[in-house]
């Protein structure tokens, strides 16, 4: 199994950076690598088991995810890949913000458990850790503070 953990400190609030990342079908509003998104059914976009149907920008392909877990209590949601263009079984992904009271400031914790399918791990490992969360708390990171 291939796990993944990339944690940011993010220098802002944690209720402003949730108000951010909250939304399970709004990561093309702010997320530079994916584009085009929907729940499936018309279901409200925190609804367990709601799945958001969205597109990779640059034309690698379509992604559907469930969502499991969401609680606004603890600034945290956990979610599963259906359909996924990368080389993945039973995957599952959890993102998870903790304030640090020192600064006002939140730690952003993101991890995922997967099996591969192929041997391209370590490309799968940059496209997850670098490419998807590590550059989300970056652009987050850079969009609350662009107006400080």
């Amino acid at each position: 199994m291939t796990k993944i953990f990339v944690s940011a400190v993010i220098d802002a609030p944690i209720d402003q950076v949730w108000a951010v990342m909250r939304d399970f079908n709004g990561l093309p509003d702010w997320h530079p690598r994916f584009s085009r998104s929907h729940i499936e059914d018309g279901l409200p976009s925190d609804a367990i088991g709601c799945i958001r149907n969205f597109d990779i920008a640059d034309g690698g392909g379509t992604i559907r995810e469930k969502l499991l877990m969401l609680s606004d209590k603890e600034h945290s949601f956990e979610y599963c890949i259906l359909d996924s263009p990368l080389p993945v079984e039973n995957y599952v992904a959890k993102l998870t913000l903790i304030p640090v009271t020192v600064g006002n400031k939140t730690l952003g914790v993101w991890t995922a458990e997967f099996d591969m399918t192929d041997d391209t791990e370590a490309e799968v490992i940059d496209a997850v850790a670098n490419g998807t969360f590590g550059l989300a708390f970056k652009v987050v990171n850079e969009r609350l503070n662009s107006n400080r």
